[in-house]
């Protein structure tokens, strides 16, 4: 039996996220991660507020309770053999640091850096993301072709067969929603993010972090990370830092992953992380009855885990 550890990223936030667990790991991962930061993240997140869709705070507090998750995962269950680890966006870099690419504090730093670059790469209100459920990858891709005369638009999370998310100018992805209804999309939707990952429009912001991280120590994986741009494990420190630079402004490959992750052999999928977000698109990926898929997202989930 192989397994994987997973770790979500945006879009699997929400307040209370971390309510699940009683454990003082969380309080102490978060009080680590808000020195660093400089704002109190898991008071954040306790309270309705608009922040917690932000960019800048979102990714901070998505690393810090995938992170504590597997600490308490860890904790709860020290006999499990982990074979791979990856993460969807920025889990990916809660992979790494989970492999040993580099220390935790470090990976806090480097996930504000991204963040900021992120968020400041396109002007407020001038970028969008939008989700185009029921149409083949293929068919996204040709309308995406079709309008890129008049601006930036691009399939960038390929999530689950029928599932892709696009990105790219505001304007042209609002128009663009229409014509995916038109050609037999079940839905198409604006997601409430603030920023248009992993399109060309980071590619700049992609340049500014890959000198960001050349100032911080990287290692070997002690653990194969599977990684979004290329969907194939990974070892060496400095292909894993290259990948994560163009994960800025490359698609995200997760039905790639996951599918490579079966052909490996792995039948245990564990989501790390709050929501089930994974979960739900990697049943969808997988095809074997003997494949098992966890999320730990509260006490209740590790002890099902551990049972």
């Amino acid at each position: 039996m192989k397994s994987v550890l997973l770790f979500p990223g945006q879009g699997s936030q929400s307040v209370g996220m971390m309510n699940g667990f009683d454990s003082n790991v969380v309080k102490e991962v978060f009080d680590m991660g808000s020195d660093i930061f400089g704002e109190d993240l898991l008071d954040l997140i306790k309270s309705d507020n608009d922040k917690i869709n932000q960019t800048i705070y979102t990714q901070p507090i998505m690393f810090l309770s995938g992170y504590a998750t597997y600490l308490l995962l860890k904790e709860k269950k020290s006999s499990l053999q982990v074979d791979y680890v990856a993460g969807h966006s920025l889990g990916e870099i809660t992979a790494a640091c989970v492999a040993g690419v580099f220390s935790v504090d470090t990976a806090v730093k480097i996930v504000q850096k991204r963040a900021q670059l992120m968020q400041n790469a396109v002007p407020a209100g001038e970028g969008a993301m939008a989700a185009i459920l029921g149409l083949e990858d293929n068919v996204v891709e040709e309308i995406c072709k079709t309008l890129q005369s008049t601006g930036v638009i691009e399939p960038v999370n390929y999530n689950s067969p029928g599932q892709i998310v696009v990105a790219g100018e505001k304007k042209l992805i609002e128009q663009s929603l229409e014509k995916f209804k038109d050609s037999g999309a079940k839905r198409a939707l604006l997601l409430p993010v603030s920023v248009p990952s992993h399109c060309s429009l980071m590619r700049l912001a992609a340049e500014d972090f890959g000198s960001y991280l050349n100032d911080f120590e990287f290692n070997d994986a002690d653990i194969p990370v599977v990684q979004n741009v290329n969907a194939t494990d990974v070892v060496d420190k400095n292909l894993i830092k290259e990948n994560l630079v163009a994960q800025l402004f490359n698609p995200v490959k997760w039905t790639a992953s996951i599918k490579y992750l079966e052909k490996q052999g792995v039948n245990i999928f564990i989501e790390s992380g709050p929501g089930k977000v994974l979960w739900g698109l990697n049943r969808r990926i997988t095809k074997s009855e003997d494949i098992k898929h966890f999320t730990i997202n509260s006490d209740e989930a590790l002890n099902e885990l551990s049972n």
